[in-house]
């Protein structure tokens, strides 16, 4: 029993240098090679809001979905198209949103403590957990384990507050260093440090694999946020769980390194076979497009690659033409089997829906193992 009357964990500071086995280098070369192929994709790529928007869906989907959430990526579209969002897709879209707002201020703040807590502050507005002080340090414990546990039988319990300033003043210095070790072991090591931490009294496991990708587009390994780990962390989630407990019960670091460079490969390798799914869609859309003899039918296309289920007022808005000349695009497209009438929306809203890139936009496990 510590002083505090409870066992709280006090972590270390995060090593500069580390040793990694043979199976984790291997595992590093081929995390690196595919993480490369997917940069290079990213930046090959015509129009990257092709793959950002849907990207970026799957990764808050997925990280939401890890604690709980049981949102849809049908229900994020009928939510961009004007259906009223339920609190779990509330939740994702707030994580879209901080993570979008954070690259448009990385040119400006460092990844440091302030940046951590105005993104923490617009991941929780308006969502669950919004009353437990977004944006702010913990000032009281808190503790990791089943629904009815108390301290005393949480199977985790971080850090006291008072040693929060330290703890976080560390983190930030090692985020924005070059130690002697490769950027994939250094953000994972930021991650690990960071759910230790547990510095929020809520969110801190979305924040914290938010900064995952955050962090390779800060440093420049991708060219925009075209990786969803969490997606990997949700089909292996007692594994990410026992992987960071490890570390905290044994110090061994291995096994959350491992698991972590496993999932850049396979879902860096998901997301390149994603891509060219995506990019072929759409071409043929824009040929089926081109027989449309309008100059809109390109930026129609766009917008269904976008977000795959439309309604007439979304293109109305975006486009900026009339709503019969809307509804005469959309039925123009879907004569050439590019799109097909959907169910009315909530308030009769007519929609339409590219089901062949919805299909490559949803369905799971495209190019990926594991």
């Amino acid at each position: 029993m510590g002083p505090h009357g409870y066992v709280a964990y006090f972590p270390a500071t995060i090593p500069r240098t580390i040793d990694l086995p043979p199976s984790t280098q291997r595992l590093l070369a081929d995390a690196e090679a595919s993480l490369g192929r997917l940069a290079g994709v990213g930046q090959s790529v015509a129009n990257p809001h092709l793959l950002i928007r849907p990207y970026l869906l799957r990764e808050a989907l997925a990280s939401t979905r890890i604690e709980g959430t049981r949102a849809t990526m049908s229900e994020l579209f009928e939510a961009d198209a004007g259906d009223p969002p339920s609190a779990d897709v509330e939740e994702v879209i707030s994580y879209i949103e901080a993570l979008q707002w954070g690259l448009g201020e990385v040119e400006r703040l460092p990844l440091g403590v302030r940046l951590l807590r105005e993104m923490h502050g617009r991941l929780m507005a308006g969502v669950r957990g919004r009353e437990r002080m977004p944006g702010a340090w913990r000032t009281t414990q808190n503790w990791i384990g089943a629904a009815n546990s108390t301290i005393e039988t949480a199977h985790f319990v971080p850090p006291p507050p008072e040693e929060l300033p330290a703890l976080l003043r560390d983190w930030e210095n090692f985020a924005n260093e070059d130690p002697e070790m490769p950027l994939l072991i250094q953000n994972a090591l930021l991650h690990s440090q960071f759910e230790t931490i547990h510095p929020f009294l809520d969110g801190n496991g979305r924040l914290g694999r938010l900064l995952l990708v955050f962090f390779l587009v800060q440093r420049g390994r991708l060219p925009a946020p075209l990786l969803y780990l969490s997606a990997y962390l949700e089909r292996h989630r007692q594994r990410y769980y026992d992987a960071l407990g490890a570390i905290r019960e044994t110090g061994d670091e291995v096994p959350w390194l491992e698991l972590f460079l496993t999932a850049v490969e396979t879902q860096a390798r998901d997301a390149v076979t994603r891509a060219q799914r995506i990019v072929e869609v759409r071409e043929r859309y824009l040929e089926e497009a081109a027989t449309m003899a309008t100059a809109n039918g390109r930026a129609l296309v766009d917008l269904i690659c976008e977000s795959p289920l439309v309604t007439t007022r979304q293109v109305e808005e975006r486009m900026d033409v009339s709503r019969p000349t809307a509804l005469r695009l959309l039925r123009r497209l879907a004569e050439r089997g590019v799109v097909s009438e959907a169910e009315p929306g909530p308030r009769g809203q007519r929609r339409y829906v590219a089901r062949e890139l919805m299909a490559a936009v949803v369905d799971e496990g495209v190019g990926s193992g594991g």
